[in-house]
């Protein structure tokens, strides 16, 4: 009998134990939502760093337009966009979201 009691409450111990539990969530969380998450911002990043012009993008604001320069001002890179014919704005190159060039060639 004492040799059922303790087979019994060892395998209960592995997940009975609060603190293994939390870790094992952490651990599920950080493989099903912040892995995906720093692996999407990588490849945002790697897009904003491959911008050149002419090519057609889309703030995240949602202004969609083509890139006519990029350019340094106070240590931050600064994108000239132009959104209609003649109007060109300024925006942060970190507000550019995606590129809209292969969709608008379909």
């Amino acid at each position: 009998m004492l040799l059922l009691e303790v087979q019994a409450g060892g395998a209960a111990g592995i997940f009975g134990n609060p603190l293994t539990m939390i870790v094992l969530m952490f651990v599920i969380m950080w493989f099903f939502m912040i892995r995906p998450q720093r692996k999407q911002q990588k490849a945002i990043e790697a897009f904003r760093n491959s911008l050149s012009a002419g090519q057609q993008v889309v703030t995240s604001g949602g202004v969609y337009g083509t890139v006519k320069d990029i350019v340094t001002e106070n240590g931050r890179q600064v994108v000239i966009l132009e959104i209609a014919t003649g109007v060109k704005i300024k925006i942060d190159k970190s507000s550019i979201y995606a590129d809209m060039s292969v969709n608008a060639q379909k």
